[in-house]
Formats: C-alpha cells, structure tokens, sequence
C-alpha cells in the first residue's frame, strides 16, 4: 500500500518580551524548500540580533530552491547551510571589532516528504506534539542540562543555577561547529514547535503541552505561548515557530 505524502503548514510569532530592550531573536521558513529555522543572538549592543539574523539568512538562501534542482539532498544540504551559516557569521565578526564573540543558537526543522532531520546548536529547543503526548527531540547545549545529563545536577538544581544561562556550543563564536543531527519519520498530525529559551525558560512542559493541544489556528497557537510566557515574567526575547505535518 502507497503511504500518504505529507504536506507542512507553519506559522511563527516572535516578542522581546517584558525585560529586554529588543529583540535577539530571529527565525525565517520556506514550506516550498522544506526548511524551519530559529536562532537566539547573543553579543554586546546589536550584535545579537545582527547574529541571528545573519544565521537565519544564510541557511535560507542556501536550501532555496533546493527541491527544484535535485541534486542537494537532505541532511547534507541543511548540514552545509547551517555549516556556511557559522562561516558568515563569523567572519563578520572578524572584520568588524564591534561585533567580536557574537555568536547565536540555532535549532532547525528540514523535512522532505516523510523524512525528517533536526539540527540544534545551543539551547533552542525543538518539540514533537504527537497523538497528545509533547516530546523534546533537541538535547541542550548548555552548561547545566549538560550537568543534568552526568547526574552532577537536578533538574530543580538547574533552574536555580546562576550558570543556567551558560551555553557550550554556539553558532558562529568559532570557525567551525558541529550540530546535533536526528532522523525519524514525521506522521501526519505531528506538529513540530522551534522556539528559544525565553518561551522554555518561563513554561513547563506540561504547560507547552497544554497550549499546543487547543484546537486553534497555528498563529494563534504562537500567540498564546508567547503571551503565557510574557505572562510568567517575559524575562528574555520569545519565539515560537510551529510546523504541522498534514496528510
């Protein structure tokens, strides 16, 4: 028996939330490519937003296109953007003192039919939504997730840190980075949520779970994570961007 192609639907909300001045954080997508991307900036003065935008950009204008030409096939194609991303960043932050140590996370969803693969590097998180039950797909980068995953720390312990804000890995602080790479099919239904720490540092999941099982429409969905965790404090920028599998 033939199996069903998937279709992608997405939408995306981003916020500066309560506390910072602006907003670090960019996310960019193209259904007709198969591409989702976020990424969270960091640096002083704009840097941070200069970082992440840079990032999301590059991975874009790299897979354009690319389920025209047949010849860039998934994941290679998304690991080389997102390799090309780290390029560009990086090297702006060579040729211009003001931008030096700018780097960003990245967390992104490439998908191709059936098959799917996730790439994150930092703490940008991505989730499955799947037959009611949220799972985390992405491992965090950071220095107390890190610490959780050794049995050196508690979760409660990890909220708490003063060290909860260090990451380990970046994109665009070094020359060259490796992301985390995950296979697996997606099913139709599956929806798929890429957002920043400033939506996971405010939300439970049983909370995100909550929200992603109203029956809204995707933008409303972004909405309604993004105004809860204003709600919860808004300590950090928020974004949210949401990819529904249907058949």
């Amino acid at each position: 028996m033939a199996t069903a192609v998937v279709h992608y639907l997405a939408a995306a909300v981003s916020d500066r939330g309560r506390k910072r001045p602006s907003n670090e954080d960019a996310f960019g997508f193209s259904v007709e490519d198969g591409i989702y991307v976020v990424c969270d900036g960091m640096g002083g003065a704009a840097a941070g937003e200069i970082a992440s935008s840079v990032a999301v950009d590059e991975v874009l204008l790299k897979l354009a296109g690319r389920s025209h030409n047949g010849t860039a096939q998934l994941p290679g194609a998304a690991e080389e953007a997102v390799d090309s991303a780290n390029a560009a960043v990086y090297s702006r932050s060579q040729r211009n003192r003001r931008l030096s140590g700018m780097g960003t996370t990245l967390v992104a969803l490439a998908v191709d039919d059936r098959r799917a693969w996730v790439l994150n590097i930092g703490d940008s998180r991505c989730y499955r939504m799947r037959e009611g039950h949220l799972e985390q797909l992405t491992l965090d980068h950071s220095l107390v997730e890190e610490q959780v995953r050794m049995g050196r720390m508690s979760h409660s312990e990890a909220v708490r840190s003063p060290l909860k804000n260090v990451i380990t890995r970046a994109l665009g602080t070094q020359p060259e980075v490796t992301p985390d790479v995950f296979g697996f099919e997606a099913q139709p239904g599956d929806l798929y949520l890429l957002c920043t720490d400033g939506l996971t540092r405010e939300l439970s999941d049983p909370l995100i779970e909550s929200l992603l099982s109203r029956a809204l429409p995707l933008k409303d969905i972004c909405r309604s994570l993004v105004d809860a965790a204003k709600k919860a404090g808004g300590h950090d920028n928020i974004t949210c961007l949401l990819v529904h599998a249907v058949a």
